[in-house]
């Protein structure tokens, strides 16, 4: 089975194909979706040299309404950043100049991403503009001229729609048609019991035997070159944590050594003050022990008193 990524690129702007696309966002958005027309963007790759990383292609669907769907394999640390510029720049391409703002185009971002996109352990996240009130906690909704004008009942509505697919969080536990495409966007594979909209003619599209040897050719060749971006990656990613490893290494090393010689100088100069201070404490007891001496206090009591062996009282008596 050809991957969803490749197919986008090749075979999905095939207007004959256009049902499988219809299919895929019928069931992520939940109502009939109708493909009018599928718009070139930067991120389709016409060979090898061309950009790999991602893939983004921009549908305008019935009812004005505009769908962006990109697909991103490395980890990209402002994709979030990204995902506002593109609906951003996709509104303002699709307003002419002088136009009011009743022309704005209602926008949906679909991001299928094979990477850990922030903090969350859900396989689909979905973000929607709403207006609550502070004090009242009551949703801000459209008059009704407005609703009469739009059809539609709160300003969201009319605002960008954003999806994010964290495809590797699927747990390939289909429980619902969309599922069934989660699982095909992760794994590369259609299941034959599978009914999502679409999916009966992605199996045809998306074989890989249907291919022309062309065709065929191509595929094998993008197959190679993502094969060796991700070799290239890890290798990088492997290097930067070996790098890493060592360098703690080197700096648990060195702190180890720093600690050992301060340790080694304290030390030093703790039998250093001990010397110092023995040398003291002997110099005050031989004072106290001379002038017991003059006194005529006995030997033996000048040693009981001051802790000095006889002999070296003895010397002492001699030396007074």
């Amino acid at each position: 089975m050809i991957s969803f990524d490749w197919a986008l690129k090749r075979l999905l702007r095939n207007k004959a194909n256009f049902v499988v696309l219809e299919g895929f966002l019928s069931e992520l958005l939940h109502r009939q979706i109708v493909v009018k027309h599928i718009g070139e963007s930067e991120g389709n790759q016409t060979n090898n040299t061309d950009k790999y990383n991602r893939v983004d292609v921009l549908v305008e669907a019935d009812g004005r309404e505009l769908v962006i769907i990109e697909l991103q394999f490395d980890d990209e640390v402002d994709y979030f950043h990204r995902m506002l510029y593109g609906v951003s720049k996709s509104i303002l391409e699709y307003i002419h100049k002088g136009e009011s703002y009743s022309k704005v185009r209602k926008v949906y971002s679909i991001n299928i991403v094979h990477f850990d996109l922030g903090k969350g352990n859900d396989y689909i996240y979905y973000g929607f503009t709403n207006f609550i009130g502070l004090h009242t906690k009551d949703a801000l909704e459209l008059s009704e001229d407005q609703y009469e004008r739009y059809g539609k009942t709160c300003p969201g509505e009319l605002y960008p729609e954003y999806y994010i697919l964290k495809v590797k969080n699927f747990d390939d536990v289909a429980k619902n048609t969309l599922d069934e495409w989660i699982y095909y966007l992760k794994n590369n594979r259609i299941r034959d019991d599978f009914t999502a909209l679409g999916l009966d003619k992605a199996r045809e599209v998306l074989a890989y035997e249907n291919l022309s040897e062309k065709e065929k050719k191509a595929y094998e060749t993008q197959i190679e070159i993502d094969r060796i971006r991700i070799s290239e990656f890890e290798t990088v990613q492997y290097k930067g944590e070996r790098k890493g490893r060592a360098e703690g290494r080197a700096e648990g090393r060195a702190e180890g050594e720093a600690e050992r010689n301060l340790l080694k100088a304290q030390n030093t100069q703790l039998e250093a003050d001990l010397k110092t201070a023995q040398a003291e404490k002997d110099q005050a007891l031989t004072l106290i022990a001379r002038n017991l001496l003059k006194k005529g206090i006995s030997i033996e009591d000048v040693s009981d008193a001051t802790g000095l062996s006889t002999q070296q009282i003895k010397q002492l008596k001699i030396e007074n």
